[in-house]
């Protein structure tokens, strides 16, 4: 029995869909401190889906440039471009390629290959349909929700500090959440 889903169905038409940078948000939750969660999120995200009949005939590449990390707290963020985190300098970007996408409905699974830091390691996001609507200007759009949750030491960011109470400064532990919307090119 086959679970591919004709993607038609759902409205999301076939062909090459762009990602609303104005419109979206690749955004991060990591420990501190052990006992509270920092959030922030990436301001310049580039995507491209290609929707092909089924899930599994579908593709996403989405480049993100590291240097737009904001936590909303400027000495923090100047420490994370620099080279004890992202290190914008010799690693100016952060990409996803998709291996696969399964599922069907409203939930899907987007497998594929996370490079940071120079750094490639398989991730798979739960990944929610949120429809496709036409806007007031006549474009076609699409929107996703997902999330992974990765371990930052996996890809070279090990940079921390110890707490005089035990523990460590920054978690390992990063989620990685993603709110966009695609228009039809």
């Amino acid at each position: 029995m086959s679970t591919s889903t004709h993607l038609t169905s759902t409205g999301l038409d076939q062909g090459i869909w762009n990602l609303d940078g104005a419109h979206s948000e690749v955004g991060f939750t990591v420990r501190h401190a052990g006992i509270s969660k920092v959030r922030g999120r990436f301001t310049d995200i580039a995507a491209t889906a290609t929707v092909g009949q089924t899930a599994e005939s579908s593709s996403v590449t989405a480049t993100v440039q590291a240097a737009s990390f904001d936590s909303g707290d400027p000495n923090r963020d100047g420490h994370v471009r620099g080279a004890d985190f992202f290190d914008v300098e010799n690693f100016p970007e952060l990409t996803f390629v998709s291996g696969s996408i399964t599922g069907t409905g409203e939930d899907y699974e987007l497998a594929g290959d996370l490079t940071i830091r120079g750094i490639t390691k398989p991730v798979t996001f739960e990944t929610e349909f949120n429809g496709v609507a036409v806007d007031p200007f006549g474009a076609t759009r699409a929107g996703f929700s997902g999330k992974t949750v990765i371990s930052r030491k996996d890809f070279g960011l090990t940079w921390n500090a110890a707490l005089e109470a035990g523990g460590v400064l920054v978690g390992d532990k990063v989620t990685i959440t993603l709110e966009v919307a695609f228009v039809k090119a």
